[in-house]
């Protein structure tokens, strides 16, 4: 068991004892804070972003407790589907309850263990990030759901497609917006990862390019799975606010979940083994591929990455904030991220809603993610209070995908193990 001592954040009064776990093997200790500066309520209270577990037990009851070894469970399922690595985080009543990292930073390199230190890249569980974020600003009043691209951009309304020009903040973080699945006609992926500025340009480059052509569907008329949706929805919440997603998503998101790991891009420094690298299956045997990633401009759908105990404050801030809601947003907010819209494939927004008989009354909710080098998985199920994260260092473009079935059985073991289902 590794023994765990609680932090608590002044801004998440019930996400207790998540993070702070000494381990024996050296590596960084978590639960260090430092003051970032000031940060808000969601009613714009001015707060502190974080209180020492010294100092917070002026605030709120501190809670001690042990949190399971997961190691064990892991590695059978790791050799089972040959990938270099697999981490894993099970959040029970709002705490961390299990945690593990077993296999390697880098496929045969014998000396680079992962350890729960590590930064994973999360792919596209960074559409729920973004839409998280598109609702925090709304409850700000600073956008609307159904703010459209004209009204944000403009100097450019003139020169969409006309049916662009109505596409709305809610359609294109619901998959909704008419964006397409592929980028790839008319060259505008190529485009973008050639592009030299700015991501936040690269994303009014997107806009350009995306609405000169017609949207692949009325916008609001049919669900398809699209990161330029996500990332113009991001374009909108940068735009409104004058400052990059990133920073952004940093400021509203990251630092008041005590999210410390969370960045953009590959996880490792270039040229070094620091964190995990991705991997690509080929002829049988995984390639690493250390650099490689979405174009910035796509950030909004598919670039943070963070450690899986970091994921894991994510998933609880979404399964507390669905039952009680939170001081960052209400619980109608959450309700709304949360709910499928109908005909819409399941899909809500960042999330999919998906009826399990493990769930309880209410549906799971879920999603992967994958840049064809990593792939994750989060499952929250809000009316049995548990949520699971599991990531894995490798998947592939087609064919055959072991990591997603790899953290596939790692949920269902997790599953197994703490629900008894």
């Amino acid at each position: 068991m590794f023994a765990l001592l609680a932090w608590v954040g002044i801004c998440l009064p019930r996400i207790q004892g998540a993070t702070r776990v000494d381990l024996d093997a050296p590596q960084p200790v978590f639960g260090k804070w430092n003051n970032v500066g000031p940060v808000s309520f969601g009613n714009g209270q001015a707060t502190r972003e974080m209180a020492s577990v010294d100092e917070a037990r002026r605030f709120f009851r501190v809670v001690e407790h042990n949190v399971r070894n997961l190691n064990a469970l892991l590695e059978p399922i790791r050799r089972a589907n040959h990938v270099p690595a697999l981490g894993c985080a099970v959040i029970r009543s709002n705490r961390i309850v299990g945690l593990g990292a077993v296999g390697l930073r880098k496929w045969d390199v014998t000396n680079t263990p992962v350890t729960l230190a590590d930064r994973w890249h999360q792919g596209s569980l960074t559409k729920s990030m973004t839409a998280t974020l598109a609702a925090l600003m709304v409850e700000k009043g600073e956008i609307r759901w159904n703010s459209t691209l004209a009204e944000v951009f403009p100097d450019l309304a003139s020169k969409m497609k006309p049916q662009w020009r109505g596409a709305t903040l809610e359609q294109l973080t619901s998959n909704r917006g008419g964006a397409p699945t592929d980028l790839v006609p008319g060259g505008i992926w190529t485009e973008l990862g050639r592009f030299k500025g700015t991501p936040r340009e690269g994303r009014r480059r997107l806009l350009e390019l995306l609405t000169a052509v017609p949207p692949n569907s009325p916008p609001g008329t049919r669900y398809e799975y699209s990161n330029a949706g996500f990332s113009l929805g991001g374009h909108m919440l940068e735009t409104v606010a004058g400052k990059a997603w990133e920073d952004l998503l940093t400021e509203r998101l990251f630092v008041p979940l005590g999210m410390t790991s969370a960045g953009f891009g590959p996880p490792a420094t270039p040229g070094d083994i620091n964190h995990p690298w991705g991997h690509n299956l080929v002829t049988g045997k995984p390639v690493a591929i250390p650099a490689a990633d979405n174009p910035p401009a796509i950030g909004p759908a598919a670039t943070v990455h963070c450690t899986v105990a970091d994921l894991a404050r994510f998933a609880a801030f979404h399964v507390a904030g669905h039952n009680e809601g939170s001081t960052l947003l209400t619980r109608a907010a959450f309700l709304k991220l949360h709910t499928a819209y109908p005909n819409n494939e399941n899909y809500a927004h960042g999330w999919l809603a998906v009826d399990r008989p493990w769930a309880g009354s209410e549906p799971a909710l879920t999603h992967a993610g994958s840049n064809t080098m990593w792939y994750s998985v989060i499952w929250l199920t809000p009316a049995r209070d548990f949520a699971v994260v599991a990531v894995c260092n490798l998947a592939t473009v087609s064919g055959a995908n072991p990591g997603a079935t790899a953290t596939d059985a790692v949920v269902g073991q997790m599953i197994q193990e703490f629900l008894g289902n």
